[in-house]
């Protein structure tokens, strides 16, 4: 019986969000060769995380998938998956002179509760080495170069990291943190393979199938859900917030209005913007610009880029800029859209 093919799901993001990412190679096909490969995968995702500010707290990469547990940030996990993937991608077959694709569809992601399952997800990711025979044994893991458990005894320096959340959990000093860390991996090496970890949180929670139904609108139609891993309080949370985007969809304000309302709260005019002014009024307006236009409404930075006269590049570096001052400009656009939605909504007659 061939089973049909269902929709793809849209992705479940938000800042702050816990994801459980899987990428294999398309007919379980190798995607690292050899170290330069894996030394590559590595710098594009130290870039991801400082530029798109995701935490990276676990990660493993086996000869044909890879294995990360992030945390989102200001730019959207598509997006930092795209660009790590896509650059990775070239390279490795401008170095191995092949075409085609890479990757096995899309990479599969699965947000997660934090509680209890972050600690879980670590001590699974890293012993998918030895799981998959790629290490003897638990002390030949630890000077693994090729996942984050190296890193969280100290073996290696992944300074991109974030090994302080985890090691903070197992001790009040670092010598003290690294030995109780490191006997919960112990303790873990004979579980083997966890299926109740690799998402279906819809189906396995206590809201069961019911939870399920709930989800079941457009392209979400899924015989089961495997984009959540967690208890069925938090599934309810995950569905009120796909409810809330679906029913009440954001505005989106034009590149002008935008451009206007910046500068009117820095103090500037729209002139003042073009080209390479650095007065420091000026530079903040471009800057909160760039991370309003590119990193929360996800638009075309190049559209920008012609609009103030500058280069792509330059854009790019004002919006990772721009995200230190994201409060105050979330506070904005969400004032912006909210006026833009009550101008575009159609008005009751009477």
């Amino acid at each position: 019986m061939v089973r049909p093919v269902m929709p793809r799901g849209p992705r479940l993001d938000a800042p702050g969000v816990l994801h459980h990412v899987m990428v294999r190679g398309i007919d379980r096909q190798v995607i690292f060769r050899d170290d330069p490969d894996r030394t590559d995968f590595l710098a594009r995702l130290a870039t991801a995380v400082k530029v798109g500010g995701l935490a990276v707290y676990a990660w493993a990469l086996l000869p044909n998938h890879a294995h990360l547990l992030v945390r989102t940030g200001p730019r959207s996990l598509a997006r930092c998956m795209r660009a790590l993937l896509t650059g990775y991608a070239g390279v490795f077959n401008r170095r191995h002179k092949r075409i085609g694709h890479l990757f096995q569809n899309r990479y599969k992601s699965i947000v997660v509760e934090e509680e209890p399952y972050l600690l879980e997800l670590v001590r699974y990711l890293h012993l998918n080495p030895l799981r998959a025979a790629v290490v003897t044994d638990v002390h030949a893991l630890a000077r693994y170069p090729w996942t984050g458990h190296s890193a969280l005894l100290g073996s290696f320096s992944r300074p991109w990291q974030d090994t302080a959340t985890v090691l903070t959990q197992f001790g009040p000093d670092l010598r003290r943190a690294r030995r109780a860390y490191q006997r919960f991996v112990v303790t873990g090496a004979t579980q083997g393979q966890r299926p109740e970890l690799q998402g279906g949180g819809l189906r396995r929670s206590e809201g069961g199938w019911a939870a399920v139904q709930a989800l079941r609108q457009g392209r979400e139609a899924y015989l089961a859900d495997e984009r959540i891993l967690g208890s069925s309080t938090f599934v309810e949370g995950i569905r009120q917030e796909l409810a809330s985007r679906t029913t009440a969809p954001a505005a989106r304000p034009s590149l002008e209005t935008l451009v206007t309302r910046v500068c009117r709260a820095v103090g500037v005019s729209p002139t003042q913007l073009q080209g390479s002014g650095r007065r420091r009024n000026v530079v903040q307006a471009r800057e909160g610009l760039a991370y309003l236009w590119v990193e929360v409404l996800g638009r075309n930075g190049r559209l920008l880029a012609t609009r103030l006269g500058l280069k792509p590049p330059a854009i790019c570096k004002a919006a990772h800029r721009g995200a230190a001052d994201a409060t105050r400009w979330r506070e904005l656009i969400v004032k912006i859209q909210r006026e833009t939605k009550d101008t575009t909504s159609p008005r009751p007659s009477g």
